[in-house]
């Protein structure tokens, strides 16, 4: 913890201090400074085909940080970027999820993690930084066992070994953007639906939840199953659904579960996107995807747990704005949720110093909960008693000309 310094009168002491405050992992400053240091971390996967959407995320961090001069309030911020992937998994990796964590539940002076980005590496990190009691903001998690039921039976309880929670989210969770898939695929007048997914936590959750909504707005679906996301193709796959004429195809998963191969031979077996949708969720919406799907990829639809760039509130169009002056490039589907997940964390921080004199990892979880109508680039919204976002609004996009393109707003509130 870090706490308000106060002047020591004898000299051995305040020599014996100052050694102490230099020593400590993440902190710094020097005897007499006015100003407590604390350090925060993101974990993110920065290798393989997730890099460049994750880069933009730490970019995003780095100017929330900038655009205070590193400060939260009268704290001194350091900040630390981690990675979750290795290149052999060219993914997030479990063993590096957890090896981060514990790394960090460790070093007390880190008082707040942005991250992780993928749920499966959620299921890891959160049990690890919860008996640490490290408050933890995802920009990008979505899968509803994190936060409350409707995953595993013993979820979310099985994540919180302590009892109490410090995790949140600013992204909407799986359950309304499952919905929200079903709500558009009715709409464009599908019947019927052959539902794929990749079998991690995040893509398996999902499409359990699209599969309940696609019922409950009367969608047949005709076959569900599991892909291995490092087959070398689906042709005998798509084959198959082929001869059930389905109206649709429903993917759950990421990009770098062989997204892109999977719609080349959907559209290979004779299934235009024209003629049976191909949909995915927000796993699959971003550049690397239609990278890997190249021609095929045109007139995909895809879902998004948030709002696209161009559909951000006043604040957000700021953001945006200010991140092109700075980094010359644009931002990516969750490059706003990290600026707004850095944001959340910094203000909290700030408060807990100002509530308790100094900054402690419980002071700092306690005030993230206590986040109530943040007017923030995302909008105006505040964390629930689960830690899920307070926000209702989705977004439905398709791939035009090569690239991504807004579609429609879908509010399941």
């Amino acid at each position: 913890m870090i706490r308000k310094r106060r002047v020591v009168t004898l000299a051995m002491l305040g020599v014996a201090a100052a050694f102490l405050i230099v020593g400590c992992s993440g902190g710094g400053g020097e005897q007499g400074t006015s100003s407590p240091t604390a350090t925060i971390v993101s974990d993110l996967p920065l290798q393989g085909s997730s890099r460049p959407q994750n880069e933009t995320i730490v970019n995003a961090i780095q100017l929330a940080l900038d655009q205070r001069n590193n400060m939260a309030g009268d704290v001194q911020i350091k900040y630390q970027s981690q990675d979750d992937a290795t290149a052999q998994a060219g993914k997030w990796d479990e063993a590096k999820c957890a090896q981060n964590a514990q790394s960090v539940a460790q070093n007390e002076e880190i008082v707040g993690w942005i991250g992780p980005f993928n749920s499966g590496c959620a299921q890891v990190q959160i049990p690890i930084l919860n008996q640490a009691g490290l408050g933890m903001v995802s920009p990008a998690n979505t899968y509803i066992g994190l936060t409350k039921p409707g995953g595993e039976p013993d979820e979310p309880e099985k994540f919180y070994p302590t009892g109490n929670r410090n995790y949140t989210r600013v992204i909407v969770a799986d359950d309304k953007q499952g919905r929200a898939g079903a709500i558009w695929m009715r709409d464009l007048g599908v019947r019927s639906v052959y539902i794929l997914d990749d079998q991690e936590t995040y893509g398996k959750g999902l499409a359990d939840q699209f599969q309940q909504n696609a019922e409950e707005q009367g969608i047949q679906v005709l076959g569900r199953e599991g892909i291995d996301g490092k087959a070398s193709n689906y042709r005998a796959l798509m084959s198959k659904i082929a001869q059930l004429n389905p109206d649709a195809i429903y993917f759950g998963g990421i990009t770098q579960n062989n997204a892109g191969q999977l719609v080349k031979d959907k559209v290979g077996a004779g299934m235009s996107n024209e003629g049976v949708v191909f949909m995915g969720p927000d796993g699959i919406n971003e550049d690397a995807f239609i990278d890997a799907a190249g021609n095929s990829a045109e007139g995909v639809y895809v879902t998004f747990g948030g709002l696209p760039a161009s559909e951000l509130p006043g604040k957000g169009q700021d953001f945006v704005q200010n991140y092109k002056d700075k980094y010359n490039s644009d931002v990516e589907a969750y490059t706003a949720y990290g600026y707004e997940a850095a944001n959340v964390l910094l203000d909290a921080i700030d408060r807990a110093y100002k509530a308790d004199g100094q900054v402690t990892r419980e002071g700092v979880v306690r005030e993230l909960f206590a986040t109530r109508n943040y007017d923030g680039v995302l909008g105006t919204w505040s964390f629930d008693q689960n830690g899920d976002t307070t926000l209702t609004q989705l977004s439905g996009q398709r791939v035009k000309s090569g690239k991504f393109g807004f579609d429609r707003t879908i509010d399941v509130a």
